[in-house]
């Protein structure tokens, strides 16, 4: 006789839902960040995504300047022992961090829009 599980299937794959929870860790101790160090003022983390064997994770921010970019080297093993602290996971990824190409490619299409709409939606688009 077998025994069937009371539960649902998991309805996404273990890395969709570690994604999802080192995103939120991240975000929040980059918020906690922002407060000593203001070049992380404005870094907001859109996604995390990390490779199937769980070593490295890229964080995607929504924009990131030269001195985010320093700052976040300096606080990486920071960040790193957030994830270590709040998550349990056999290994703490290694971070790197670059910016979400999603959102500068709404830039662009927003760019677009407002090209349209300025000029009566007749002219063509600028070439990129």
């Amino acid at each position: 006789m077998s025994r069937r599980r009371s539960q649902p299937p998991a309805r996404f794959p273990r890395t969709a839902r570690v994604n999802q929870v080192l995103r939120e860790v991240v975000a929040d101790a980059l918020e906690r960040l922002s407060d000593a160090d203001e070049r992380l003022g404005m870094a907001t983390v859109t996604a995390v995504e990390v490779s199937p064997d769980l070593r490295h994770a890229t964080v995607y921010l929504s924009s990131m300047s030269e001195d985010c970019r320093a700052a976040l080297g300096g606080h990486r093993a920071q960040l790193q022992q957030a994830i270590a602290s709040q998550v349990r996971m056999k290994r703490t990824p290694q971070l790197t961090f670059a910016a979400d190409p999603g959102v500068a490619q709404g830039e662009k299409v927003e760019e677009i829009l407002r090209h349209l709409h300025e000029h009566g939606g007749g002219d063509a688009p600028p070439a990129p």
